[in-house]
């Protein structure tokens, strides 16, 4: 069977950090990643976004801008799932909570070159390699400013 499915996801800044999620991909692996996740009935994909981001991560944020639209194909349980992901550009507002342990591993401020080290999916390879570029950074520059903040 094929299935079509549509999450909205945030990439939220904090100065030159961005948060990090770890979750389990579908073969148990660890892996680090950006929030997102379904619409719910009567969201908006801005809402959805949102949404996601505070509960996975605890930190509440604003969109400052669309990002990207990404488009990938996988098989899940015998179904062929084409999936389509609108990202945001957010800013932090503050931490009002805690992520969502049911999905979550944990959370990680870490600086955009170090993102680009911990991401290995090819979309979030490319919205960090966005970031960089749009930011103008440079490697001397960022490790001057590089936080690495770990919370299980």
């Amino acid at each position: 069977m094929i299935v079509s499915e549509f999450s909205c996801g945030g990439v939220i800044l904090d100065g030159r950090k961005v948060l990090l999620v770890q979750v389990k991909n579908m073969k148990g692996k660890k892996i680090w990643t950006f929030p997102k996740g379904h619409i719910e009935a009567g969201e908006t994909p801005r809402q959805a976004a949102l949404r996601e981001v505070l509960e996975e991560t605890g930190y509440k944020a604003v969109i400052v801008r669309p990002m990207i639209r990404v488009k990938y194909a996988f098989t899940f349980q015998g179904n062929y799932i084409k999936k389509m992901v609108q990202w945001y550009l957010m800013k932090k507002l503050g931490r009002i909570g805690k992520h969502d342990a049911s999905e979550i591993i944990a959370i990680r401020w870490v600086s955009l070159f170090k993102a680009r080290e911990l991401v290995q999916y090819p979309s979030d390879i490319r919205l960090v390699e966005m970031l960089l570029s749009s930011l103008h950074l440079t490697p001397s520059e960022e490790e001057s400013a590089e936080v690495d903040e770990h919370e299980n």
